[in-house]
Parts: C-alpha cells; sequence; structure tokens
C-alpha cells in the first residue's frame, strides 16, 4: 500500500531518473564501485538504483519502496532508526530529504547507529533541505519536524564526531516538482556550473 505522503507530498515521477543518473555521476567520485552503500529513506530508489557499488541496501518504512528497488538492490521495510547492521559493515550511507522528518532524539539515534555502521573513513552523504535559502516553502511540508542550515548540519555532524569534507550550500532546486524539464544533460550542466539558480538544497559529504 503507498503512504497517504507517497500520494501527496511525494508523487512518482519518471523523469526524476535522468536527473538522478547526473547526480549519481557526480556523487561516483566519492563512491567507489567496490563500495558497500546503505541508502536510507530510499523513497522511489533514485539514487541506489542509480550508483554503482558491490553491495546496495535501500531502508524504507514504506513497504511500496520495494517495488522500485533494481533487482541488484536488497531492500528492507523498517525505519530508519531501527536499522541493525554489523559494525563497519558500510563504506558509505546516504540520505536525501530524509533528516528533516525526524525528532532531536530519533536524529540522535539514528546517526548514532550510523558512526558504528560506517567503516573508519567512510562518508555520510547528505543532500537535505536548506532553511535557509528554502523558508517559504520549508513548512508547507506537513512532515517535516526539524530545519536545518548549511551551517546547523554541518555544526550537529561535527558534534557527532564526522569531518566535514565537501559542503555546497546551493546544490539543486527544492523540488523536482517544478516547470522546468527533467534532463540528463540540463542536470549536468547544472551541477557543472558554478551558479546554481533555484537551488534551495544542500550537499554535504561527513566522513566517519
Amino acid at each position: 500500500m503507498i503512504s497517504s505522503y507517497f500520494q501527496t507530498r511525494y508523487t512518482y515521477d519518471p523523469g526524476r531518473q535522468k536527473v538522478w543518473k547526473a547526480i549519481c555521476e557526480l556523487l561516483s567520485k566519492y563512491i567507489h564501485v567496490d563500495s558497500s552503500v546503505l541508502d536510507l529513506g530510499a523513497g522511489y530508489c533514485d539514487f541506489i538504483n542509480n550508483i554503482a557499488a558491490r553491495k546496495k541496501v535501500a531502508v524504507d518504512s514504506d513497504q511500496s519502496t520495494e517495488r522500485y528497488c533494481n533487482n541488484d538492490v536488497v531492500f528492507l521495510n523498517q525505519k530508519v532508526t531501527e536499522i541493525e547492521f554489523e559494525d563497519k559493515s558500510f563504506d558509505v550511507v546516504f540520505a536525501s530529504n530524509l533528516l528533516e522528518h525526524l525528532t532531536d532524539e530519533e536524529l540522535d539515534i539514528l546517526i548514532g547507529k550510523v558512526r558504528k555502521i560506517l567503516k573508519p573513513g567512510g562518508k555520510l552523504i547528505v543532500i537535505q533541505p536548506n532553511y535557509h535559502y528554502a523558508f517559504r516553502e520549508y513548512w508547507d511540508d506537513y512532515s517535516h519536524k526539524k530545519a536545518f542550515s548549511h551551517i546547523s548540519l554541518s555544526d550537529y555532524l561535527t558534534s557527532k564526531n564526522f569531518r566535514i569534507i565537501r559542503l555546497e550550500k546551493k546544490f539543486l532546486p527544492y523540488s523536482f516538482k517544478s516547470k522546468f524539464p527533467k534532463s540528463y544533460f540540463l542536470t549536468k550542466l547544472y551541477l557543472k556550473s558554478f551558479w546554481h539558480p533555484f537551488a534551495k538544497q544542500m550537499f554535504i559529504i561527513a566522513e566517519n
């Protein structure tokens, strides 16, 4: 069954795959093809399906996510705060538009687990609405519980003993719901450009 959130705020759009193909080509600079990768709150599996890795695991509390997983992705239907893996079992943990849906307590639980399951030198990669730029529309999403700017999220991760190795405060537009065409080539050009018009999402890589 598809959740009400998938039906309202997060409806499926096949054009997302074109955009995520370009995003994952950029991310591949930080993710070796022999890596073990965990996608938290995988949604429509846009990231985990498009990234090249030896081991790929997707976690989402919505059972319908499983139907979008490619055959090489292992899917776990559970809350991200309930994940249980062996210590130091992943090279990369990825989260897109997830942390803002967690309470302070849930966030602390999740980040504590992430630190344990990441290998030494492993990376937490986050794409996240940046409240500094998205404050007008941010609370239009009824499921948002917490707001982060590029400064506050960097400080939070640093306080949890991560080392910030890349930070882009303006990385992508706030939403895929726009009048602009969803194009692989336009996304490639956008990401390569020093100027990111309408960008209200940030991009952070934090090393364990």
